[in-house]
């Protein structure tokens, strides 16, 4: 039996997924702001994006998944970080309010990253 579980679990690392990438998602959506809630079952993360002189903003995009995806989400984020700093040095942040050139920084509430 436990060949068998081995076996299976060697499979199903070693099977590839195809995924489509449109043309229009290809382009991609620029976003300079997040904002991250969640429930017991899930995180919702909304991108938009913030202009000068513009009081208002629109959500470009809204991203829900598990909690569980949430934290892989988050170590995939950390390693790529880490990948990056280590090529092209230190990520500087700027301030920790509101960002028009990023996301927003960690002291503005439980919900708003």
């Amino acid at each position: 039996m436990d060949n068998e579980e081995t076996d299976e679990t060697q499979s199903a690392a070693s099977q590839q997924i195809n995924i489509e990438l449109g043309e229009k998602e290809a382009e991609g959506v620029y976003s300079n702001l997040a904002i991250i809630s969640h429930s017991p079952a899930e995180f919702v993360i909304d991108f938009t994006r913030i202009l000068p002189g513009v009081p208002r903003a629109r959500v470009l995009s809204r991203i829900v998944m598990t909690p569980q995806h949430a934290r892989m989400l988050l170590n995939a984020m950390q390693e790529n970080i880490n990948r990056y700093e280590a090529q092209y040095g230190e990520i500087n942040l700027i301030g920790n309010g509101p960002q028009f050139s990023g996301f927003q920084g960690p002291d503005l509430g439980d919900k708003v990253h």
